[in-house]
């Protein structure tokens, strides 16, 4: 119906049917998820997230020796993440902090730990409970990026308490999504896509989908166990690396010692999907 009203508007152009795009907000693809689940879904990003929270820097930087002559397997970040190599793990979002491309983010007062996240994600398009993962694929509706924007100070403060994140997640304007919903037949193969984010127009951090070591089929699948999942629900990726470390295969500014300010601009970018932008401003 879209694709032909869209042709409808090109071939006979109606008027007051083109507007003009600097004059109009875009909200997310669907501006009040049902719900708002985010994953951690690449190992690389767990392993680092590891070591920045749960050691010392000294500490960190022997584990990463110790993975680069002996492997990942006999690292203390290993041995700590574990349980996220039994099952994908995730928390709930507040659906009402959703915002689209173009539109400003204000960093929260109590932060001076700003970040940013290379993430994409699934709006799922149908009902359905117990869902086995060879027909997961089935209920996703479309591919979207996504900024699950975070006050680092504050998230490693309360995850800290065995639970969150809270406030390091939870204010106005946290969740862009967008900027368009790509429906699958546009993607064959959504686990060989890159991902970059810019910011100020420099690139600070690469990502790549097959770095995902829980595919979203398998998200559906483990989700659904005893719970009904219904359309419109989103799953976002987590912050997306490449299996090498490195710095330039961090994919937010935890993971690289580098967080946002006021006047910035960060543009996500995803294979087939598009370019995510949005404007940080300091409160007034």
């Amino acid at each position: 119906m879209a694709q032909r009203a869209f042709e409808f508007a090109l071939s006979q152009r109606p008027e007051g049917v083109a507007v003009d795009r600097a004059s109009v907000d875009l909200l997310s693809p669907v501006p009040r998820p049902e719900s708002i689940r985010e994953f951690m879904v690449f190992e690389q990003h767990v392993i680092n997230c590891t070591r920045r929270f749960g050691m010392p820097r000294w500490a960190a930087s022997l584990d990463r020796a110790v993975e680069k002559i002996i492997g990942r397997k006999a690292t203390l970040a290993y041995r700590m993440a574990r349980p996220w190599y039994e099952r994908p793990v995730y928390y709930k979002g507040n659906r009402m902090n959703v915002i689209g491309d173009g539109a400003r983010v204000t960093i929260p007062r109590y932060t001076k730990a700003f970040d940013w996240e290379l993430e994409f994600g699934i709006f799922l398009c149908k009902q359905g409970r117990d869902i086995p993962r060879e027909k997961a694929r089935d209920f996703i509706g479309g591919y979207t990026i996504f900024n699950d924007f975070s006050a680092r100070d504050i998230q490693k403060r309360e995850m800290g308490g065995r639970l969150g994140p809270a406030k390091g997640k939870d204010f106005d304007g946290g969740n862009a999504i967008g900027p368009v919903l790509v429906t699958p037949d546009e993607i064959p193969d959504p686990y060989n896509l890159s991902m970059r984010a810019r910011v100020n127009g420099e690139e600070v951090s690469y990502g790549h989908t097959n770095g995902m070591r829980w595919t979203f089929e398998e998200l559906i699948a483990y989700v659904s166990q005893d719970e009904t999942l219904y359309p419109g629900e989103f799953f976002g990726s987590g912050t997306g690396t490449v299996p090498e470390s490195g710095a330039n295969r961090c994919c937010c500014g935890l993971e690289m010692g580098r967080f946002l300010k006021a006047g910035d601009t960060v543009e996500l970018e995803v294979d087939r999907i598009g370019k995510l932008t949005n404007h940080v401003v300091g409160r007034s």
